[in-house]
């Protein structure tokens, strides 16, 4: 590695930090992908300083880091620039604690980041525990579900890269890619075992919202099929969602169900706007998030009058993995007292990213604002507490054992049990 490259290094982290004020990105992950970002003006002080003790920018230590490796260093040709360019970058990201503020290298950064109801690749969703990105679940029909990925697989190896240090971003990334290619994962199951599995990539179309409960039809604990309820998953919240979900509700409500069982398990979230309108069919006003930015300016986001299903009574099935915008859904209709929440505590995934495109092709996404419920409890890091916790092991869909399922059932024809008879005139 040359000084140029020292000095190459450098500039980079410059234009890192500058690139948060100057460079225009756009929201994804949680965020709104309507909402515009704001950048700030040039020299108007908003521009935070990377300052020396004097008081002075300094990135000399660096530099003279840089060159020690250079001229010292016992194995001069394993030295990569690029490699150390994104270490250094990777330190300043780590300092932070917060897993919505990332580094996206060029190679990985190739295609935008937001749910688009179609794309290319395995068909899974995933999510990140700790230092461990791992398989929410497959997409049903997906080239992920025929290959034997299964719910809490953990992604230790991409095409044979360790994924240690990744993010569950990088990781979709880089999973992702052109229909008809293979990719192999290397996963550890929950016996510790480790295994290959190649999976050879396709079109893979996002049915946001379905009708088709786990098993294929809604049944009780006793396996007896139930009609008088009405089902609805979604599996995350896209551009389509709300015009997939209204009409469902509409008829479930006018054709006399007596509950519906809305299911967010393994929703990882999406659009927010999407999120919000989908929250607005259930509600005649009120609050459904309130967003919280780094100055505490807050945004809130009402409910208007008149909803679509107002009256119908509503159970919401959630999960450890139901992060983000299924978070918002479920915290907006329980506080609201519009809907019981049942299932396990969410993941606690509450903020907005927006992502700012960097001169060397890669793109660093950053927290601008974190969500509150309509109580005003913070969600990133927090998660939902269900009103009913109802434990199920992550993947279990057998309709025989679906426990969440089956106690959601019993409670809304407990529900229509306690109402009273109609008067005899």
């Amino acid at each position: 590695m040359h000084r140029a490259a020292a000095w190459m290094v450098a500039a980079f982290l410059g234009a890192l930090l500058l690139a948060l004020v100057f460079t225009l990105g756009f929201v994804a992950n949680g965020g709104d992908g309507n909402t515009a970002a704001q950048v700030p003006g040039e020299g108007n002080g908003d521009v935070p300083d990377v300052v020396n003790s004097s008081g002075e920018i300094d990135f000399q230590t660096l530099n003279r880091i840089l060159e020690i490796l250079e001229h010292d260093y016992v194995e001069r040709d394993d030295l990569d620039s690029q490699a150390l360019y994104e270490a250094a970058i990777g330190g300043l990201i780590e300092s932070l604690d917060d897993t919505g503020t990332f580094y996206i290298d060029p190679t990985s950064y190739q295609v935008a980041i937001g749910p688009q109801g179609s794309f290319e690749g395995i068909g899974a969703t995933v999510s990140q525990q700790g230092s461990d990105i791992v398989i929410v679940a497959p997409i049903r029909n997906s080239p992920a579900e025929a290959a034997g990925i299964e719910s809490g697989d953990v992604i230790v190896a991409v095409d044979g890269e360790s994924t240690q240090g990744w993010t569950v971003d990088k990781a979709v990334l880089r999973i992702r890619g052109p229909k008809g290619t293979e990719i192999i994962l290397t996963v550890r199951r929950g016996d510790n075992t480790t295994e290959d599995i190649t999976i050879t990539r396709d079109e893979i179309k996002v049915e946001s919202v379905t009708t088709t409960p786990p098993g294929g039809a809604l049944r009780d604990a006793q396996g007896a099929q139930v009609s008088d309820l009405a089902y609805v998953h979604i599996a995350e919240f896209t551009a389509r969602t709300p015009d997939e979900l209204e009409p469902l509700i509409r008829e479930a409500e006018q054709s006399g169900k007596k509950g519906l069982i809305l299911d967010l398990r393994n929703n990882p979230g999406g659009l927010l706007q999407q999120t919000v309108d989908v929250a607005d069919l259930f509600l005649d006003g009120g609050t459904i998030l309130v967003e919280v930015d780094r100055d505490g300016t807050e945004k809130v986001y009402n409910a208007r009058q008149g909803g679509a299903a107002l009256e119908i009574p509503v159970v919401i099935l959630q999960n450890q993995f139901s992060a983000s915008g299924s978070e918002v859904l479920a915290a907006a209709l329980k506080d609201n007292e519009r809907a019981t929440v049942m299932g396990d505590k969410s993941y606690g995934k509450g903020t907005v990213n927006i992502a700012r495109e960097l001169p060397d092709g890669g793109a660093l996404f950053v927290t601008i604002a974190r969500w509150l419920t309509p109580a005003g409890i913070q969600i990133d890091g927090v998660g939902i507490t269900p009103d009913v916790e109802v434990a199920l092991p992550a993947g279990t869909y057998d309709p025989t054992q679906d426990a969440q399922v089956h106690r959601a059932i019993e409670h809304l024809h407990s529900l229509q049990a306690s109402q009273p008879a109609p008067a005899v005139p």
